[in-house]
């Protein structure tokens, strides 16, 4: 991966090269310009990543600066420097659009800090940018594949929904590719020119969660050295995706409901509220109305996020769709293979519609994607898929021969899927890592399956000796 690209712009030498040099040192690649004409000549020819520029220069100044590089590269990101006397310049550029700002004299760490978070949201503005470009090459609903008649309703709603600002509530089971719907309705509403900034709200215990939705003012906490501006302001104008919003504590739901009230955030050790505009996409594999009788979810919340509700198939509730998904995985995974794969043995075709797909959408395709890898032809053949899908063919085929078999024709789907948990926990000798692999589903779903199913997994949460592979 080549160095974040990296311009210096400052009028006295000194400090110019001091940054410069500071910049290098953390492996980048930093290029130091003495005026805002040179910088700006430099930034015609091509990628820039980063603007660090003064405010106070000669005939150039930074905000000309900030201006010719917004309109050159939206993705660019500013940052301004700026002495204590010029302070009121760069709340001016922040107003412009400049990311942040860097006071003289500058500390190292407050240096890292601030480059590194303006990269990464310019990293994430390119990512819109990409993908708004792949829709545009493409039909406006090529990356949402299926035609069954669930699916067709799924594609109204996300039609009707769209143009509007309502906030929309997606539910469905895990793999079912909630946030793929998510990105369909922003790149297809009036924000999709804005951030489509999407958040796990399981991945991070509420105190980290909480610091990345809303930030956080210098010397909030320890380890605050700078400001750091939340992921609601990284969104503004645009869509923010709240994934696994079952997830958030009492705290951090009542801050949430606060903030879609007001449409206003306030950072951890702020004092003041900052107004933001942002539509709110939410999604959970949970029931959330269950949640709210047991206490667990604030009503008051849930309203507020159930008022367009567009509940995802499973996979095994559109099993029509399973050959026109395999072979849109298939075409996508092959572009990247050493061997050329062009197809699908009948008998691969076949496993594929009775396998129950617990990982849906997503387990499909890391099958795909794994049989890709390991085929010697050109076609997949039922000995490249996993064998947990074999064997679930091979017992379809024996139903009706073993007493074990008409038994499981009478089981409830949710029997279906505790068998094969424990299938595949068996065949990979409780390696949780791969079973939820295998699953297509991440180890903290592996654990809610376990627990919905009375299976114990061990005290190896973390890791442990089975998981060490």
């Amino acid at each position: 991966m080549q160095p974040a690209k990296i311009l210096v712009v400052d009028d006295d030498a000194v400090a110019r090269e001091l940054l410069a040099d500071a910049l290098k040192k953390e492996g980048y690649d930093v290029e130091a310009y003495g005026s805002g004409e040179e910088a700006i000549a430099r930034g015609r020819q091509g990628r820039v990543d980063l603007v660090l520029t003064d405010i106070r220069m000669g005939a150039v100044d930074g905000l000309t600066v900030l201006r010719e590089f917004k309109r050159m590269s939206r993705d660019t990101a500013i940052v301004v420097l700026t002495a204590f006397g010029s302070l009121e310049g760069a709340i001016e550029a922040i107003k412009q659009g400049a990311y942040d700002y860097l006071a003289k004299p500058f500390k190292k760490e407050e240096i890292k800090l601030v480059v590194q978070r303006s990269l990464d949201h310019s990293r994430l503005l390119r990512e819109n940018t990409k993908f708004r470009e792949e829709l545009k090459r493409q039909d406006d609903w090529s990356p949402l594949v299926g035609s069954s008649p669930a699916m067709l309703e799924v594609y109204k709603l996300v039609a009707r929904v769209s143009e509007g600002k309502s906030t929309v509530l997606l539910q469905g089971e895990s793999g079912t590719g909630k946030e793929l719907i998510a990105r369909a309705i922003h790149a297809n509403s009036p924000r999709r020119d804005r951030p489509f900034v999407p958040v796990n709200c399981g991945a991070l215990p509420d105190t980290l969660l909480e610091s990345e939705m809303f930030g956080y003012e210098k010397g909030a906490f320890t380890g605050a050295v700078g400001t750091k501006t939340g992921l609601f302001e990284s969104a503004n104008g645009g869509t923010l995706f709240l994934d696994e919003i079952g997830e958030l504590g009492p705290a951090l739901q009542v801050k949430l409901l606060r903030v879609m009230q007001d449409q206003e955030v306030r950072r951890v050790g702020g004092t003041s509220s900052i107004k933001v505009d942002v539509r709110i996409i939410a999604a959970t594999n949970r029931d959330l109305e269950q949640f709210v009788k047991e206490g667990k979810f604030r009503d008051d919340l849930f309203y507020r996020l159930n008022v367009v509700r567009i509940t995802l198939p499973s996979l095994k509730e559109r099993q029509e769709d399973i050959p026109m998904l395999a072979y849109h995985f298939l075409q996508k995974c092959g572009a990247g293979a050493t061997r050329a794969v062009h197809g699908f043995h009948p008998d691969t075709l076949v496993l594929l519609k009775r396998y129950r797909w617990p990982g849906n959408v997503r387990e499909l395709e890391n099958a795909i994607e794994r049989a890709v890898s390991l085929s010697h032809g050109p076609l997949l053949t039922p000995d490249d898929l996993p064998a947990a899908i074999r064997q679930a063919g091979g017992a379809a085929e024996q139903k009706a021969e073993t007493t074990e078999t008409v038994e499981e024709v009478c089981l409830t789907l949710e029997e279906v899927e505790k068998r094969h948990l424990v299938r595949v926990l068996k065949e990979t000798k409780g390696n949780k890592v791969k079973a939820a692999k295998i699953l297509g589903i991440d180890r903290r779903t592996l654990y809610r399956m376990a627990e919905r199913f009375g299976l114990d997994l061990g005290e190896d949460a973390d890791g442990g000796d089975k998981d060490s592979g």
